[in-house]
């Protein structure tokens, strides 16, 4: 059973942002301090990836643990009320998450997703991404 009527948590959703999220504005300045320069959310590419560096051909995504099913992590649950509703929803996105990178990657882009949990471990997370960043694409 929901705590909050149907009608506040109606507004509790739609008020979720899908840009400029918390963890989305960590990636982007860490990288920007990096010396890295980006395009935000390029709308030609699949998926419109939130970071696009067109000279690498790389692309990062910073997914919500919560709605693109990170797996292993304790954010990435199954709310109790409307169970049916919410694992469609959730693996519908997976299915999306995985048809995009697939496009992406037939189009010569390599791809990153940073978790919206990794975010909280900055020094990390910037390992992983110079790494990325760094690294010739494979042939």
């Amino acid at each position: 059973m929901d705590i909050v009527s149907p009608d506040k948590r109606s507004r509790m959703m739609a008020g979720i942002k899908g840009k400029d999220t918390k963890p989305e504005m960590v990636v982007r300045k860490l990288i920007h301090g990096m010396g890295f320069r980006f395009r935000l959310h390029r709308r030609d590419l699949p998926g419109s990836p939130d970071l696009v560096f067109p000279r690498l051909r790389k692309v990062i995504f910073v997914h919500g643990c919560f709605w693109h099913r990170h797996p292993g992590c304790r954010f990435a649950y199954t709310p109790k009320s409307n169970a049916e509703f919410w694992l469609t929803k959730l693996e519908g996105n997976m299915r999306r998450d995985a048809a995009v990178q697939d496009a992406l990657a037939a189009l010569g882009w390599d791809v990153m997703v940073v978790w919206e949990c990794e975010a909280a471990n900055v020094a990390e997370l910037a390992k992983k991404i110079r790494v990325f960043l760094s690294a010739e694409s494979l042939p």
